[in-house]
Parts: C-alpha cells; structure tokens; sequence
C-alpha cells in the first residue's frame, strides 16, 4: 500500500498541474468566416472588438473570443467592411484615451499604426475611455448583449480598437423627436 501511495501521489501531482496549465488558445482556421456568421445576430448595442494581444479575456458570459494571429489593421478593416456591409449598423469607434499618449520611443510603431487605424475609421469620431473602463463597459453590456472579441497580435499597447454598434436607419435625432411625440400623446 505505501508503494503504491509513493508512485501515486507524484503521478496525481503531475497530473493536477498539467491540467492547471492551458496553452495559448490556437488561432481560429476560419477567424473571417466565424465573424461573417455572426453579423446578421448582430444589432444595435452589440460590441466588437479588435484587441492587442494582452487584451485579457474576461470570464463574463456574453464575450465571445476568437484569436484571429492576425496583425490588428486588416482584422479592423475587415470587421469595418462586415459591419458596413451589413446595411443595418454602424459603428461608434472607441479607442483607449492612453493612446494618444505614447510615444515612439516607447512603443516603435506607435505612429504608423495610429495612422492605419485612423484612416480605416475614415474620419469618423473616435471617442476615447480610460483602459479600465473598457471592462466595466464591456462586463456590463455583455450582460445583455453579445460582445465579440477578435485577439490579434499586436504588440502596441493601448492598441485595441472597439466597436459599439448603432442602427444604421434610425438616427438620434428620429428617436428624440419619436420619444417626443409620444409624450405628448399621453
């Protein structure tokens, strides 16, 4: 019996701590294809987003990951192009507020990407937020909503760049004047 307990318990150990280890998730084969699936159950207060690579995966229900091994640019353009395509939403670009203050001695690259990003976005308003407000915002709409995240591989920090969807037929304007009207009805 104590033979068996003394090859036992190392076999156990072993085994319980290659369980606790998980290696990087793969890439997903078809990263284009998963996201071209999931456009049409996306709506209006849906999120995507086009993540750093150290942008963490949260343990909240309602965030769907997907490791693109990708650079971040032609993932962007291709989850812009999905969404423009769509017909139904429209993005609210958000970016991180830290962004915009580092520079390329501390980040190489910083520069060129910024410029990628921004052309992508065609002029469109970016509003920034604080890096740890994305959670929050991100934990709390996935509570309701789905939130994709599309992990690419880049290395610059406060890259990641996020989509919030809007309607694309119905305007703010139309839903204040709408609101309005009915609260005269009353």
């Amino acid at each position: 019996m104590r033979s068996f307990l003394k090859c036992s318990i190392p076999l156990l150990l072993l085994t319980s701590f290659s369980a606790c280890k998980q290696p990087p998730a793969p890439a997903a084969p078809g990263w284009k294809e998963e996201l071209k699936a999931a456009m049409p159950l996306m709506g209006h207060r849906n999120w995507i987003v086009v993540a750093d690579q150290a942008f963490p995966a949260q343990n909240t229900p309602g965030i769907t990951y997907i490791n693109t091994n990708e650079n971040l640019a032609p993932v962007l353009e291709e989850v812009i192009s999905a969404v423009k395509a769509s017909g139904y939403v429209k993005p609210v670009f958000y970016q991180d507020k830290e962004l915009a203050f580092i520079t390329e001695d501390a980040a190489p690259g910083v520069a060129a990407l910024s410029a990628k990003v921004l052309k992508l976005m065609e002029g469109a308003p970016v509003q920034s937020m604080l890096h740890d407000s994305v959670f929050t915002r991100l934990d709390a709409a996935a509570t309701q909503f789905r939130v994709l995240v599309l992990k690419t591989n880049e290395r610059i920090p406060y890259s990641s760049v996020l989509l919030q969807l809007d309607c694309a037929y119905w305007s703010a304007e139309k839903e204040a004047a709408l609101r309005a009207k009915m609260a005269v009805a009353k």
